[in-house]
């Protein structure tokens, strides 16, 4: 089966509607979806809860969402640099659930495994642990977890064939294959495609199972969140 599609926009056209819960990979700018987040703001859909490790910046990356106010809620694990987003969340108009980086890996990894709940003690003794169910393994107490999963997954990675079957590269993939598992329907912006039987199946991260359409975006910005160089000694 052929999933690619000729744009992000055709992707996202008859899936992406208002109210809906979003997995966006990336850490940072690092491996986030960049055409497809744009496409995402296109379509003028509102009301979404966005689970990501964080929210981009400013004018990048789920920013832009935030600035259109398309985001009404975001499960996220950072939330620094971006000046908005803690407009908006210190005068009520975002909602926002806080989650350990590890505990929101797990909990999106979970969700797709099939996986309703798993225990951990992350977060024990502290806010995170409010309200949640507390049990204890080996007298140490361990809080429960729900696992995680979306309407739809927005990917990064690096290539595909057409069948979907991903690599992704280095550090790029981060919270990406997380998310791709646990969407429902799982849209993957990639730099390359090949044929179908030209990965390796060694090569390969994430089986297409995961996957049900592909967009090609060749030239991706990748921006960097803070890039300092050397000064040059004199």
């Amino acid at each position: 089966m052929n999933k690619l599609v000729a744009s992000a926009q055709e992707a996202l056209a008859d899936i992406v509607t208002d109210d809906q819960t979003l997995a966006v990979g990336g850490f940072g700018l690092c491996g986030i979806p960049e055409a497809l987040i744009d496409a995402l703001k296109e379509t003028g859909v509102k009301g979404l809860t966005c689970i990501s490790n964080n929210a981009g910046v400013d004018d990048f990356g789920l920013g832009k969402l935030l600035q259109t106010k398309q985001i009404k809620k975001m499960i996220s694990s950072y939330v620094g640099e971006n000046k908005e987003f803690e407009r908006q969340y210190l005068s009520g108009e975002l909602e926002v659930e806080l989650t350990p980086q590890g505990t929101l890996a797990e909990k999106l990894r979970a969700g797709g495994a099939g996986i309703p709940a798993f225990f951990t003690r992350t977060g024990v003794g502290t806010l995170i642990a409010e309200g949640k169910e507390v049990h204890e393994f080996e007298d140490k107490d361990y809080i429960l977890e729900h696992s995680l999963t979306a309407d739809v997954a927005l990917v990064k990675a690096y290539k595909a064939d057409k069948a979907g079957n991903l690599v992704f590269r280095k550090t790029a993939r981060n919270f990406n294959q997380e998310c791709a598992m646990a969407g429902k329907f799982t849209i993957v912006e990639v730099e390359q495609v090949v044929e179908i039987g030209e990965l390796d199946p060694d090569d390969i991260h994430l089986p297409g199972i995961y996957v049900n359409r592909i967009v090609l975006n060749a030239q991706p910005e990748k921006r960097i969140e803070q890039m300092t160089l050397k000064t040059e000694e004199v």
